[in-house]
């Protein structure tokens, strides 16, 4: 069975993007000493997954937007395991994820950093807000 033509650019955008990410992107912000981080516990493997991405701290309280929702790996690693931590400003912090699909992710976009957020909005297919309570 084939998909329906609207899908197919947003199945191309992902394909793309993701590779991109996977094999140029993520592997040198990573190595940005001050770059913010995610690490999600690998459904599949269990060894720790660093994802770099924007976001925004708010008190005890990190916000994201994922630009492809639950096809993103680091979210099916938080449905998996919500526990994660995040570095923010070059300091670990240990928290639990939440999923948010009853938030609007386009206006919490508009409420984090400009860079990331016109990104995520340009490449997104299926946003999804994730907050993160913060333990420390």
């Amino acid at each position: 069975m084939s998909r329906p033509a609207e899908s197919r650019p947003a199945d191309l955008r992902f394909r793309a993007t993701t590779a991109f990410q996977r094999y140029a992107a993520n592997p040198l912000m990573r190595r940005l000493p001050f770059h913010t981080l995610l690490e999600t516990t690998g459904r599949v493997s269990g060894r720790p997954r660093r994802t770099p991405l924007g976001g925004r701290r708010v008190g005890d309280t990190f916000w994201l937007v994922s630009e492809f929702g639950e096809r993103s790996q680091y979210v099916r690693n938080i449905q998996a395991d919500p526990r994660v931590r995040v570095r923010i400003g070059g300091r670990w912090h240990s928290g639990t994820a939440h999923l948010m699909p009853d938030d609007d992710p386009v206006a919490r976009l508009r409420t984090l950093p400009r860079g990331n957020s016109a990104a995520v909005r340009v490449l997104g297919t299926q946003l999804l807000t994730v907050r993160v309570d913060l333990a420390d």
